[in-house]
């Protein structure tokens, strides 16, 4: 067998379940309504005649997919618009099924073919590709949320390594007159804070949080941990490792965090709330 013909046939496979579904609606719609007159029929031959009718929708929107794909595969073809030939192959399918609806109606269902019986066979042909359009909308979205939640994870999975990857590393603090420094893991510093003329580096050692005095200024220390995200200046003298943060706490228009193993409270400005927020 052609593989061209043995795609078309996989994708038309795969189309089954959707063709069957909206040929039993129309099935169940002409059972239930009765848009046309089959009353001298008993039931069971109104049956068939229903059921071939369903089938008939059925077979058009099969045929019309398969010629879809076969333009859309060939070599030779050079238009190849998928949101034209989409509306290109609704039309098609509407017209196959009102002439062919038309035709098994006035021939084998003995169905007077007026002007009323026509503008109802076209509307129940036209809710075929209407339907179809949906549910290939419904099906897209649904592939789109499933590829955006695999980046997500991806996405965050490589964020994850990368943290791990930057908490490792060590910082070094040092005095503005180099006389003295502090060397610590990214991961071990809970807190800086501006002491005068001194930041406060307060840091886990042995589950217990320790502090430091350094003489050097707040704004360069920040500029030594800018590189690391998990830093966030949370008022004009604080810098707090968003890591340590337990919880953030409210009372009337006064924000404050705490850290974890510490029960110092940590001003927080409403300047920078917004941005802690969404550190935390």
């Amino acid at each position: 067998m052609n593989k061209k013909l043995e795609q078309i046939l996989l994708l038309i496979k795969e189309d089954r379940k959707l063709f069957l579904k909206i040929s039993f609606g129309v099935f169940l719609f002409i059972l239930f309504f009765q848009p046309f007159a089959l009353e001298h029929f008993d039931f069971n031959n109104r049956l068939l005649i229903i059921a071939g009718m369903a089938i008939i929708v059925f077979l058009s929107m099969a045929l019309v997919k398969a010629a879809l794909i076969w333009i859309i595969k060939s070599e030779s073809q050079t238009f190849q618009d998928p949101t034209m030939l989409s509306y290109l192959g609704g039309f098609i399918i509407m017209v196959m099924d009102s002439i062919a609806l038309a035709f098994y109606l006035r021939y084998v269902g003995n169905v007077s073919i007026t002007f009323y019986t026509m503008f109802k066979i076209i509307l129940i042909s036209l809710s075929t590709p209407v339907v179809l359009v949906i549910s290939y909308e419904i099906i897209d979205l649904k592939q789109q949320i499933a590829l955006l939640t695999e980046q997500k994870f991806n996405t965050k999975k490589v964020l994850q390594d990368q943290k791990q990857n930057y908490l490792s590393e060590s910082i070094v603090f040092t005095s503005d007159n180099s006389t003295d420094n502090l060397t610590l893991h990214v991961s071990d510093v809970t807190l800086i804070k501006s002491a005068d003329n001194y930041v406060e580096i307060a840091f886990m050692e042995n589950k217990l949080i320790r502090k430091k005095l350094i003489r050097n200024t707040l704004k360069n220390v920040e500029q030594l941990i800018k590189p690391y995200p998990n830093f966030v200046r949370c008022h004009r003298i604080c810098i707090v490792n968003t890591l340590y943060v337990e919880k953030l706490n409210k009372k009337f228009n006064n924000y404050w965090i705490t850290i974890k193993g510490s029960e110092e409270q940590i001003p927080v400005s409403r300047q920078y709330l917004l941005k802690l927020k969404e550190s935390i």
